[in-house]
Order: C-alpha cells, then structure tokens, then sequence
C-alpha cells in the first residue's frame, strides 16, 4: 500500500510493474535470459520492501546460487553481471524503449532499482568511466541503511514492513534462481508434481497470457534464441533454466489442444508439454543466414494403457520434414520415449535456412492419428556438433566461477534431489556438490549423433557424517550404465575418494547414443542408494 501523502510526481508500484515488464520483454532482455533473471531478482527485492538486502554476498548466493562461503574477492560474477545489465538497460533505453516515459536504472556503486521518470535526473549515473564503475561496484556493503538514505524517496518508501507486499508478490519461479539457496527439501518440493513455471514474474502484471499470438511473422529476425510453445497463446514463459518461451507464431494449419495431464517425466517445465499443435501443419521460421541446432519437443499425453482410448506404440505415427528433407519418418513418440507422458526431446544439427532466410518445418499425420508437436527450440549452433550439456539436480540454473552455465535437473526419471550442506573439497566448482540426486534413476540426455565425453560428478556427503548412521568405505555401492552397458561397477565413491565431502570424477570418452537418440545413464543401487551431483556431456570432434 503506498502512502495517502504521495505526490502527483512519485510513480506507483503498478507504473514500476509495468515498466520492468515493457523491459523484461524487449528483445534485448528476451535474448539474454539470465540478465532478465537478474533484473527480475533485483526488482522483487525493491517491490516487498528488502532493498537494504540487495548486497553483493546475498546477490551471489541467493541470485548465482553460490555457496555460502561465496567470497566476493574471488569471485566476481555479482560485479560482472550488474555491469552487464547497467550497459543491457542503457542499450534498451537507447534503442527500443526511447520514447518510455519512465526509466529504470541500476545506479553504479549500488544494486537497488531506481525507477524515474524520462528526463529526470537520475540518481547516478551509469554511463562512468569502467574503472570507477569497478571501485564503486566492490565496495564492502552496497548499499546499507545509510547509503540507502541517499537514494531517491520512493526507493526508501519500499522499506515498509514486507509482510504488506509478500501475500501479493510472492516468490514466483521469474526468480527461480534464489529457489537453489533454500534448505533441503523444502527448497526442492517443487520438483514433485508440478513443474510449471509462471507467464509472468510473481506480483509483476501479465502480459496479454489469453491474447493469441501471431500466426505468422515474415519480418527479419532478431532473435539468437527461438522458443515456441506450439498451441499456447501466452505471452511469454520462463522455465526453470531461466530460458523465455513464446506462444505460438509462424505456423499455418493444425489445431491448437491442450491435455489435462499435470506431471511429465523427464522434465522440470511440465507446461510446455501440456500444450501442442496437432494435424498437418508447418512452421516458417525466418532465420539469419548461419548454423543452428533445431530440438524439437513431444509428449504422448493421448494414447497410453492408463487412457480411455488406450494404445501405446504405432498408435501415433508421424513424419518431419525440415526445407523438404526428411528429420523424422514414421517416428513415433511413444516408442521412442518409452511411453506415455514422458519428455521426448530430438535434437538436430548443422541446421540451416534455405535460400529465402526461412527454416520450414513440416509435420504429416500418418493414417493412424494425427501429428503433434508440443514446441520448438532454435539455438544457434556449431558445425558439425551440438552444445554442450550441463546438468546439476538443483532447480535452477548454476553458473560456475569459469562462466559456465549447468542447466536445472533435466531428463531424469526416479531418485529424489536433496541438498547438502557444508563445502566439498578437491574441486574447482564446490557450488556442483550442493544438490544431490539419490535412488534408482536415470538420465536420457537427447543429443545428435556422434560420439561424446561424458563426464559424472560424485562425492559423499552423508555416510560418515555426523547425520549419518556409520560410515566408511562399503556404506555405499552402485553401478552407473550408459545405454545398458556398464560405465562403473560397484562404485564406492567414499573409498575411491578418500573420505567424505572429497569430489569424484569420473570421465569416459566415446560415447555414442543410442538408437532413439539418448545417452541413457542408470544409476542401479548394490548398497544404498545410488547418486550423482552432476552429468556433463561435451561433443568429440569428429576424427
């Protein structure tokens, strides 16, 4: 509730809502996602009240999901990325967002929002010299009571009790990323049964969710990065990795459904599985001339023996072309998943557009049913070879000290995520060990074919702990099988690593998928439970 004493010239909360939704949907802030996460973080500190919480320590363990020994001295992602927002925010107001009349700023030497009206003057401002930016930006506490006393009256009007903004703003998945920092299970719950995240922000105004989406859009493209949630006419959504996904556009026939179904396997984003488009239909895509890997997303949520209509393989049959050349014949997405409502994500490289600057997409129903695709995504790519994959069971993005991003539990089935506590030893990157997967699961990681460095993380961080019931080598003993044969045999992570809370890695070169285009790792106890703290697959030159 803001003050009855507010002047005509101070903005409102909904005008600052609105002004950082018009600017976490521009273009510029849709291609880079985790500045948009950032911003997002900054603004919900601001909006419930916590602005004197906006330091650099909280931002890197609550926003980067770095440990709680996170010493900024090391490691600067917090400075590093503000500085890369301040010059984001400054190119929006430059370019697409010049005739706004309200501007929001992160003023240099601080991390709390300021929001202003255009061609007043700011509080500081960003566009000093990068060497005082740096000084400023690593100062000690930033900002404290007192240097919140210097910054405008409506930043120090948001420090009223939080509990008059938290029933409406909540903590929305926009800033899932603070999610990894809350203890055990409660910071993982969830993961269990719905794994959808919002349109929106929490407490931010939604775009036009129920307005449909274009159906096609002929203009040059802007976007790095294309997502398309095929069937859903929401504005935008942000999954659990941070990523933005459009509603549906540049598609011509087929028909829009949407199953009832609430939880998919192999994915944390149940959403973009719930919704598809159906029939024979095509996507023009206009693409920048270069190479792209094109992953194509299905669920069979129809057919299935817990369904009315029943069914299981053959029951859907369909055929993807991609600029007349055939990607997938008489594929059927039951088969190739494994069965019913299961994530079953193809991943294609070396993709190109053709001569006029379009990728076409075409889906044929065979004779049985109708075809289906639940969404698309368009990364821009490297010759022969895919990206690199990087998964941890946090639920959120983790972003090492190196600069690499390890993507949100993905592609598993069974085990339950629980978080440790304590530091790791023996490794570059402790922020990896703080969410462990546990039980008897599996990863299917979709890559393109070829061959492929996989490399396992382990350690153990509860048999021979003070939480533990004993401990010491033989507490623990799994096998680890990749496309049904043996990577490790009777692995015992406390004895191979020397005790508890020591790292253990374990590479293996050559890998290939298998033929429904996975590398499916099992995780079979012998003794206890099975684990595993982080899965990287890296694509091998070709020979």
């Amino acid at each position: 509730m803001r003050s009855e004493f507010q002047t005509p010239d101070k903005l409102s909360m909904e005008d600052e809502k609105a002004e950082l939704e018009a600017v976490l949907a521009s273009s510029l802030f849709v291609r880079t996602p985790s500045l948009a996460n950032l911003l997002t973080y900054l603004c919900q500190k601001y909006f419930q009240g916590e602005a004197d919480l906006l330091k650099e320590y909280t931002i890197g363990v609550e926003a980067f999901g770095r440990a709680p020994d996170f010493d900024k001295k090391e490691d600067s992602i917090v400075r590093v990325e503000i500085r890369r927002l301040r010059e984001k925010l400054r190119q929006y107001y430059e370019i697409e967002g010049g005739d706004r009349s309200i501007r929001l700023t992160i003023p240099v030497g601080h991390y709390v929002p300021v929001f202003t009206k255009n061609g007043a003057a700011p509080f500081q401002s960003c566009t000093d010299s990068q060497e005082s930016a740096e000084a400023r930006d690593s100062l000690s506490t930033h900002p404290g009571p007192e240097s919140l006393a210097a910054l405008p009256a409506q930043v120090e009007s948001r420090r009223a009790p939080p509990g008059l903004f938290k029933a409406a703003l909540g903590l929305g998945i926009g800033i899932g990323l603070i999610l990894a920092t809350l203890a055990g299970k409660e910071a993982l719950s969830s993961r269990k049964g719905a794994a959808s995240a919002s349109i929106t922000p929490a407490g931010l105004p939604e775009l036009a969710a129920n307005a449909p989406a274009p159906a096609s859009n002929r203009g040059a493209p802007e976007e790095s990065e294309i997502r398309i949630l095929a069937g859903s006419n929401i504005a935008r959504y942000q999954d659990h990795a941070g990523k933005i996904w459009s509603g549906d556009r540049y598609f011509t026939g087929g028909t829009p459904y949407r199953a009832e179904q609430q939880f998919i396997y192999r994915t944390l984003d149940s959403e973009i599985y719930r919704v598809s488009r159906q029939g024979d239909f095509t996507y023009d895509i206009p693409l920048k001339p270069g190479v792209y890997e094109l992953r194509l997303h299905f669920a069979e949520t129809f057919f299935g023996p817990e369904e009315l209509v029943g069914g299981g393989e053959t029951s859907r049959l369909m055929q993807v072309d991609a600029n007349g050349k055939p990607l997938l014949w008489m594929y059927d997405i039951y088969s190739n998943a494994g069965g019913a409502k299961t994530a079953d994500i193809r991943v294609f490289k070396d993709i190109q557009p053709a001569e006029d600057g379009f990728l076409r997409l075409k889906f044929s129903s065979r004779p049985n049913a109708k075809a289906l695709l639940n969404a698309i995504e368009i990364l821009p790519g490297v010759p022969g070879r895919i990206r690199p994959v990087r998964i941890t069971p946090h639920n959120a993005a983790v972003f090492t000290k190196d600069g690499q991003e390890w993507a949100p539990d993905c592609y598993f089935k069974g085990g339950q995520p629980i978080e440790r506590v304590g530091t790791v030893t023996g490794t570059a990157n402790p922020e990896l060990y703080r969410v462990e997967r546990y039980g008897n699961f599996s990863y299917a990681i979709p890559v393109a074919p070829g061959r492929y460095t996989v490399t396992l993380r382990f350690a153990e961080r509860y048999f021979g702990t003070a939480n533990s019931m004993g401990g010491g080598p033989g507490s623990r003993i799994f096998n680890v099988f990749c496309n049904s044969e043996a990577l490790l045999k009777n692995l015992d992570v406390f004895k191979e690593a020397g005790g508890v809370d020591r790292a253990l890695e374990k590479t293996f070169t050559g890998v290939a998928p298998n033929e429904q285009g996975y590398i499916l790792l099992e995780f079979k106890p012998v003794v206890n439970y099975a684990l595993v703290y982080a899965v990287e697959v890296i694509p091998e030159p070709k020979k």
